[in-house]
């Protein structure tokens, strides 16, 4: 992986900053989840998404990716 890749996906994670995106995470042998959130921060390694389910018995959820996760398409991200 080349370190200029890594830089510009982290520039683009850190310019939507504060913005809702749509989360596909892929968990292997044919299993996806969809999740929404707000890009919460930004960091030198890695990047948080603040996660919150629509649904009562579901509390939010801090999720935290690294710039590889998005360059090795183990998460795919899309503004809402």
């Amino acid at each position: 992986m080349e370190q200029a890749q890594i830089s510009k996906v982290r520039a683009s994670v850190h310019r939507q900053r504060g913005n809702r995106v749509k989360i596909q995470l892929d968990r292997g042998r044919n299993k996806v989840d969809i999740q929404e959130g707000v890009i919460q921060g930004a960091y030198p390694s890695v990047f948080t998404v603040l996660v919150d389910d629509e649904r009562e018995e579901n509390p939010p959820q801090l999720l935290s990716f690294s710039y590889t996760d998005i360059i090795t398409k183990d998460i795919r991200m899309k503004l809402c």
